[in-house]
């Protein structure tokens, strides 16, 4: 069997999945909170190749001794090493409802290469916190305030907040006031590398050993605003995503001729070869 058709079957299942990634991220570039996702691809650790030959000494015995001149490098194809989203700030655009809110990243601590960020914080359906940024909020029919999935907004305080109408205010600093009262401080909190997190479905991030993320407002080197009637869109580039698919989709394509140009040299060493 020839070796290049693994390699290059290798390439196509890379590209295929880098291909799914990109969809996945036009599908969504209209989804306030979403952060696209990046992948990176890797090659398998590559192949020496070595001719073994043997070499007769004209004596007596027949000594003989082996021969190896090293031939070069093989590769043995690529693979998705791993998917991370980019947590770069979407922009922030006006909706007009009362119970939607963005949060804008102001100064944050960089680990590393890293920057951290701020999200707001949601009581999962197992009892845990949950993150998100897409702050597209409801109340449900008992006023807590809830996420677009259903999940319980929580304070500072880790309190679900609990609202009698959608008429009230949330100012920058995350305090919400209804008629003159102070009702709660919104909660939010802080990654110093986010990229730790696991990403569910529609936004939302846990943390692997699932415990909770530090409040931002006691992290004194970090600085965030909240906007009330405002989201933060997709952090997605719709041309660059574009282009990222169209080039995927090319050596998706060149992978597959290369399949293919093994498998007429195969039916042609069988069919032609094989009579002589």
């Amino acid at each position: 069997m020839f070796k290049g058709i693994y390699t290059a079957a290798s390439g196509m299942l890379a590209q295929q999945r880098k291909t799914e990634i990109l969809t996945n991220n036009m599908a969504n570039a209209n989804t306030p909170g979403f952060k696209a996702e990046q992948s990176t691809i890797r090659s398998f650790p590559e192949m020496l190749m070595s001719s073994v030959s043997s070499t007769n000494v004209p004596t007596k015995k027949g000594l003989h001794y082996s021969q190896i001149q090293r031939v070069g490098s093989l590769s043995t194809g690529i693979y998705v090493q791993e998917t991370m989203p980019s947590f770069v700030q979407g922009n922030i655009y006006e909706t007009s409802f009362n119970t939607d809110l963005a949060l804008i990243n102001g100064y944050m601590p960089t680990n590393g290469d890293v920057e951290g960020t701020v999200f707001f914080r949601l009581q999962h359906l197992d009892g845990g916190e949950a993150y998100t940024r897409n702050g597209s909020f409801t109340l449900d029919g008992q006023g807590y305030l809830v996420s677009s999935e259903g999940y319980y907004v929580l304070s500072e305080s880790g309190e679900r907040i609990q609202l009698q109408n959608e008429e009230f205010q949330v100012a920058e600093d995350g305090t919400i006031t209804a008629s003159g009262a102070t009702i709660a401080t919104l909660g939010v909190a802080f990654s110093e590398n986010p990229n730790t997190l696991t990403k569910q479905n529609n936004g939302i991030f846990r943390t692997e050993d699932g415990a909770a993320l530090p409040s931002a407002f006691t992290q004194g080197n970090v600085t965030f605003a909240l906007k009330q009637r405002f989201l933060e869109g997709s952090n997605v580039d719709p041309s660059q995503a574009m282009t990222d698919l169209l080039t995927a989709y090319r050596a998706f394509e060149a992978n597959q001729k290369v399949i293919q140009a093994y498998d007429r040299s195969m039916e042609k060493a069988v069919n032609e070869i094989g009579k002589v």
